[in-house]
């Protein structure tokens, strides 16, 4: 399905389940926008702090490789998910994930319409990728897949039996390019 603008999804949800609290006469309490194509791990993402110029940083980004072929409810769902961590932030002024406030404004959001769900996971295809490292603890053999080489990383397993549960260098990861 092609992509809408979200603006006018956003003032939509804002009015009916956000009762306009993310708006104020200057404009949204958070910018909305689609992802460039790079945000391909999850469907959506809010973040808030401070720029590099000092100015504030306050915005929902929606995955365009991933939302754009689902249905229009899934892009509702994801745009509504993420405007209640907005609205914890802005509006409670309370630094949560998916904790109390944010399930009960799910549930009462849910309860209220029936065009979309709001998940705290979503289940979405997420085209998975190949781990391009394996990481080798040195002391069990145990073998794991990452996506990126990690420094620091020590087996916890290892740790935890050798060490008092301490890190400790004897149980660094090695890392090494995965076959394929």
């Amino acid at each position: 399905m092609p992509l809408e603008p979200l603006l006018p999804l956003f003032h939509r949800l804002n009015r009916e389940h956000f009762e306009n609290s993310l708006l104020r006469e200057e404009g949204p309490l958070v910018t909305v926008r689609w992802s460039d194509g790079r945000l391909t791990r999850t469907a959506g993402l809010y973040r808030s702090g401070r720029r590099p110029d000092g100015s504030d940083l306050c915005e929902i980004v929606l995955s365009r490789p991933l939302l754009e072929p689902l249905p229009r409810q899934a892009t509702l769902s994801t745009l509504c998910h993420e405007m209640i961590h907005a609205w914890i932030d802005r509006v409670l002024g309370v630094r949560e994930v998916h904790g109390p406030r944010f399930r009960a404004r799910m549930a009462r959001i849910n309860a209220s319409q029936q065009e979309f769900e709001v998940s705290v996971r979503h289940r979405f295809p997420v085209p998975q990728r190949p781990a391009a490292w394996i990481a080798r603890c040195p002391c069990c053999g145990l073998r794991s897949p990452y996506r990126r080489r990690r420094e620091g990383l020590a087996c916890r397993a290892c740790c935890e039996r050798l060490h008092n549960g301490r890190w400790h260098a004897d149980c660094l990861l090695l890392f090494e390019r995965a076959a394929g």
